[in-house]
């Protein structure tokens, strides 16, 4: 949740007369006065107004992520199609380049975060899916190259990612009300979840070029789904609105009117005095905050610990499908069965938690049931047929990480001011992403094809992080007991 982006028009805020100024830098001329308290619209106004916004924000930010976990999920396709002895590297080195992407991703996520703050996210987010677009296209000429090409690239496409999931969560937060976050956080995860469950059946079309102009399947994959990514960059730019009190483009192409623009400023606002943002960076204090904030701690151990244990899957499930007796590139189709699922469940997840007003027993409940189906999975790997790890593979998919995205809401709702969210929006993803890099390394080529080893250190880390949930569940209750009892109602936190 975030004030004006410095580029677009930024907002002095009164908490006394509940005026808004907003004044365009550079540009004198354009100022916007919101008195947020005196704003009035109809229902079915501000009906219409949110659905425009589903429709020109949401698809912009989901298709991002689409490109950006298509970008980042097609090598675990390319492992499929020969892919370590096209380009020469073991599994080891390959499992190390995952690890250094997730490394990029993870040393940029907040300097990236504070660059959002000071530009704005049309031409920032504009501009990173343009970078990482064109190295996600130019890794398809790694063939023969060793180990080090691999690595450089899988490092350079993580920087270029990062911060882009942070600035997604961080944008959406200023455009809608408390009560309408974890849904719309929920379809911007959507496009991950797309990405994913398109990604099999994609990659199934195009590695059967292989040998089309001397090119290897993968290297096709890469070009085309790269160039896809471009594109996508070109349509941000164009089209994506400054902030919700300046809703152009930076081309300026714009769907909504100045009274669309009050309504989005004083709606939010209203609903939430902390996004009144005058600054055009995060204060110190703020930075601090957020980086001391214990209560922060649940939420970032159970996404490392419960990300890391199920999303290792994402990158070998393919191949351990194929381990089933499935053929080769048809085991990349069969795994996106599992993601098609999982769009369900996360889509439902975020819209239960914004009828319902709870996020923590949402989250708690998907993390309980990938738990127990993580449980089934290890029980079965040696007496189990096929078919039925199959089955049980695809359902871990499917609910591996439908209250991800609740967890982040419920990070964010808890934060006490723009700024601070905005550090607190980074330290979620980049949790995340340390997951990735322990992820990377839990599957390894001497413990293939059963992976025993590997299945009991997802199982202990699930079984972590479902404790750590229970706690941060439990930590609400108490502080939230606690100030009430002490007659504090000034700041009741979000359960």
């Amino acid at each position: 949740m975030t004030g004006a982006p410095p580029n677009g028009p930024q907002e002095v805020g009164d908490k006394h007369n509940n005026t808004v100024m907003c004044d365009v830098h550079g540009e004198p001329a354009s100022v916007l006065h919101v008195d947020y308290q005196e704003v009035e619209w109809t229902a079915s106004e501000e009906s219409k107004l949110v659905r425009k916004l589903d429709c020109v924000v949401m698809p912009l930010l989901a298709a991002g992520f689409f490109v950006l976990q298509l970008d980042r999920g097609n090598i675990g396709n390319a492992v499929t199609d020969f892919f370590f002895e096209d380009v020469g590297v073991t599994q080891f080195e390959f499992n190390v380049g995952n690890q250094l992407m997730y490394l990029g991703v993870t040393l940029f996520e907040i300097p990236s975060n504070l660059v959002l703050y000071r530009v704005g996210p049309a031409a920032w987010i504009g501009c990173q899916i343009f970078a990482w677009g064109m190295v996600a296209t130019f890794q398809a000429f790694i063939k023969g190259q060793g180990p080090g090409a691999y690595m450089a690239t899988r490092f350079l496409l993580g920087a270029c990612e990062s911060g882009y999931i942070p600035a997604g969560l961080f944008t959406i937060s200023r455009f809608y009300t408390t009560s309408e976050t974890s849904k719309r956080f929920g379809w911007f995860f959507f496009g991950n979840m797309l990405a994913n469950a398109c990604g099999g059946l994609i990659a199934y079309g195009i590695l059967h070029m292989r040998g089309i102009a001397g090119l290897s399947g993968w290297q096709w994959m890469f070009i085309i789904e790269g160039l896809l990514t471009v594109i996508v960059a070109a349509l941000f730019l164009m089209l994506f609105p400054r902030s919700s009190q300046r809703p152009t483009s930076l081309l300026g192409i714009s769907l909504f009117n100045e009274r669309d623009a009050r309504i989005l400023t004083a709606r939010v606002l209203r609903d939430d005095h902390t996004k009144l943002q005058a600054k055009q960076h995060v204060s110190r204090d703020e930075f601090k905050s957020a980086m001391t904030n214990w209560r922060s701690l649940g939420h970032i151990l159970v996404a490392i610990c419960c990300l890391s244990s199920q999303t290792s899957l994402f990158t070998y499930a393919p191949s351990i499908v194929a381990s089933y007796n499935y053929g080769r590139l048809q085991s990349n189709a069969l795994v996106s069965v599992g993601y098609w699922i999982l769009i369900l469940t996360t889509l439902s997840w975020g819209y239960i938690a914004d009828k319902w007003g709870r996020r923590g027993p949402m989250v708690l409940l998907g993390v309980t049931i990938g738990w127990i189906l993580v449980v089934a999975n290890r029980s079965i790997i040696d007496t189990g047929s096929n078919s039925s790890k199959y089955a049980v593979l695809v359902l871990i998919i499917g609910t591996s990480f439908n209250w991800h995205p609740v967890n982040g809401s419920w990070m964010s709702l808890n934060a006490r001011s723009a700024g601070e969210r905005s550090v607190s929006m980074a330290l979620f993803v980049m949790s995340a992403n340390c997951a990735g890099i322990v992820a990377s390394q839990i599957f390894q080529a001497e413990d293939s094809p059963q992976y025993r080893t590997a299945w009991t250190v997802v199982l202990s880390l699930s079984t972590v992080g479902l404790v750590a949930c229970c706690l941060t569940n439990l930590q609400y209750w108490v502080l939230n007991r606690r100030n009430r009892k002490n007659g504090v109602e000034t700041f009741i936190y979000k359960t």
